[in-house]
């Protein structure tokens, strides 16, 4: 089954998807690892591993559709992807989905704040007209070859123009194409549910779990019960990651020895078959020659 039809597939059942975000090719093998039925490849987490800064919108498309490759070539799940505004008007936006989808990717979200674009959980943000994020939905939907490729549009308006706004952009987003809404930085679980009960009557609903940010945190299951089919997981694998390493080297540096941190690596054994060491040894054997037999 194509991963387009997979995602779908898994968009439309009863049950709410967990889409666990990563932004390289391990981060990804470890979620699909995890039990992850899908991944999501954060835009904000690849921004930050790639220039070590904020997610300020310096990160280019093709930095983030080769990120996209690698993590697809890595798992044999779904891979979704952040395409933050589509890198430009709607011409470049229709050349953002064609290189993600000829990467394998299986769907892209398309924002509509203006250039350069924010985390939606900062301060700053702003948002271009409706009519421009309308023709830049059609543009991607145009664009894509493959029908089951899935075009989430993404709305900021609730932090600059108030939920009304949000909404009615929903409706206006479902209406130029869009398979999925996200309303990003909603505020409370009364946000929550109005937008489900308003527009995610139109199509399926995308919120986002970002620790620390404007949405309060929500269980999975809360999230299936106030109408919303996917919830994202975006930052979370990333900070732990930078947690950990923060704590390690500091470790290092400290003591003159990683000793006292070795309960909190992965063991020599636990490490190759992450990797897949194995399989790759086999694969090596089966190609190796004899040098006995050679001349």
């Amino acid at each position: 089954m194509k991963s387009t039809t997979r995602f779908r597939q898994l968009i439309e059942r009863p049950e709410v998807l967990p889409a666990l975000g990563g932004y390289d090719a391990l981060s990804a093998t470890v979620a699909e690892q995890a039990g992850g039925e899908v991944v999501y490849m954060s835009g904000s987490s690849v921004s930050t591993s790639v220039h070590g800064g904020p997610d300020v919108g310096l990160t280019t498309m093709t930095e983030m559709v080769e990120r996209a490759r690698s993590m697809v070539e890595a798992v044999d799940v779904p891979v979704f992807c952040d395409a933050d505004t589509g890198y430009g008007n709607p011409l470049n936006v229709a050349r953002t989905v064609e290189s993600y989808e000829r990467a394998g990717v299986a769907g892209v979200h398309i924002e509509d704040q203006t250039f350069p674009k924010r985390c939606g959980h900062f301060e700053g943000t702003d948002v271009v007209p409706v009519e421009e994020m309308e023709q830049k939905l059609r543009a991607a939907t145009d664009a894509r070859t493959d029908d089951d490729f899935v075009v989430i549009a993404r709305t900021d308006a609730r932090a600059t123009a108030g939920l009304d706004a949000a909404i009615e952009r929903g409706y206006a987003y479902a209406d130029a194409g869009a398979d999925v809404l996200f309303v990003e930085a909603l505020r409370s679980e009364a946000e929550l549910r109005r937008v489900a009960e308003t527009v995610g009557g139109e199509v399926p609903l995308l919120a986002n779990m970002t620790e620390g940010g404007k949405t309060p945190l929500y269980a999975a299951e809360e999230f299936e019960a106030f109408g919303y089919d996917v919830v994202l997981y975006p930052a979370t694998g990333f900070k732990a990651a930078a947690k950990a390493l923060q704590d390690v080297y500091r470790e290092i540096l400290t003591t003159g020895t990683q000793e006292g941190v070795m309960d909190r690596l992965l063991s020599w054994s636990e490490r190759n078959e992450l990797t897949g060491l194995d399989a790759v040894t086999e694969r090596e054997q089966r190609y190796a020659t004899d040098d006995s037999d050679a001349a």
